[in-house]
């Protein structure tokens, strides 16, 4: 049988979404220049500084990378719930609530600064697990819309959360609204002199391995996207859907509050968040982007990070409203969501892919 260097259907459709992505990016940032143009009278110079502003300084680019820490903890929780087909966006509240209790403990808990971490974060993490679980368990037992309960819950974490701050850590001696300061040592160690690039990076490299690897290479995981894919289908072969449905909870819910926890026993000394961070509603848009593969998650992260700092850079160099970010991330989710975009060129690519592995006798 003779070889072919023609592309295989998957590899057609592998490209095919990267050029979808591109396209996406270029649609967008065309349409945000052409809206730049009408208020300022240099939108090249406006958009340059979008695009080279986080590469202006290190300490810039060390910024996207923090950024990208707490944003791809947050993709990888809302992945694992997402995978199970079960929106459950509580994964902001997790977050919020996980970095609060490993504040009061960073206060509080006597011991070595390394096990103290160590002990805040599961214990973060366990927090995060019983918010997740809430929408879960209303989903199981009397079949509420988790995506509604989950939306309420986060406000009712906010201030169930901002009460327990006001009674148990607040400091009432701080100039602004913030806690105690944690104990000397109980903070991630800054792993680059001059920026706030921390050792949480580590961490979340962690997690992003071990999400794929249990999403892709176990059992567990296996059961998770069946049933996420085919409820029904799941319940004929004999798995456990509500177990699986639990658990996808559970470990989304674990995850979001380690992520809270490594964000703030990296960037912070004390615990002063008065809302939500916004992290695990920007998990959506991350796990769009992602086409909800845990891999393709820190991708996501990065590109929103760098979009972001780079924004900032353009309204302090430009003076153009940052809020033009919102506008280039809106219409890039609208593009990619929209199965109908290029849908006839991704027809037309797999046709002609197929056309040669017929006429090569299917070898590839």
């Amino acid at each position: 049988m003779k070889k072919t260097n023609k592309m295989s259907v998957e590899q057609v459709h592998t490209w095919f979404e990267v050029l979808r992505f591109a396209s996406a990016i270029f649609i967008a940032f065309a349409i945000s220049f052409i809206i730049i143009s009408f208020s300022i009278d240099s939108p090249f110079s406006a958009m340059k500084n979008l695009f080279i502003g986080p590469l202006t300084s290190f300490r810039r680019f060390s910024t996207v990378l923090e950024l990208m820490i707490p944003l791809t903890f947050g993709g990888l929780a809302v992945n694992i719930m997402f995978k199970a087909n079960q929106f459950n966006l509580a994964a902001e509240g997790a977050l919020f609530m996980g970095a609060l209790v490993s504040a009061i403990i960073a206060i509080y808990m006597p011991g070595p600064s390394g096990l103290v971490m160590v002990f805040a974060m599961i214990a973060a993490g366990i927090t995060g697990a019983i918010v997740c679980a809430i929408p879960g368990i209303l989903k199981v037992k009397w079949k509420c819309s988790e995506m509604v309960v989950s939306l309420m819950l986060n406000y009712v974490m906010l201030y169930f959360g901002t009460y327990i701050f006001n009674q148990v850590a607040r400091d009432p001696n701080s100039a602004y609204k913030a806690s105690y300061t944690f104990r000397e040592g109980v903070t991630l160690s800054n792993i680059i002199s001059g920026t706030r690039l921390h050792s949480g990076i580590f961490i979340v490299i962690f997690f992003v391995i071990a999400t794929y690897i249990f999403m892709f290479k176990t059992k567990w995981g296996y059961k998770l996207r069946v049933t996420g894919s085919n409820i029904n289908f799941a319940k004929c072969t004999g798995i456990g859907v509500a177990g699986v449905i639990m658990s996808s909870q559970l470990i989304g819910g674990f995850i979001a509050g380690v992520g809270g926890s490594t964000e703030m026993l990296g960037m912070y000394t004390r615990f002063q968040w008065s809302e939500l961070p916004g992290y695990g509603f920007d998990a959506v848009i991350l796990n769009i982007l992602a086409k909800e593969n845990p891999a393709y998650i820190p991708v996501a992260a990065f590109f929103v990070a760098y979009l972001r700092i780079g924004a900032d850079y353009m309204y302090k160099q430009s003076d153009v409203a940052a809020e033009i970010v919102a506008i280039i991330e809106g219409l890039v989710i609208v593009l990619i969501a929209a199965v109908a975009f290029l849908a006839k060129l991704k027809h037309k690519m797999t046709t002609k892919a197929s056309k040669n592995l017929l006429e090569s006798g299917g070898a590839q």
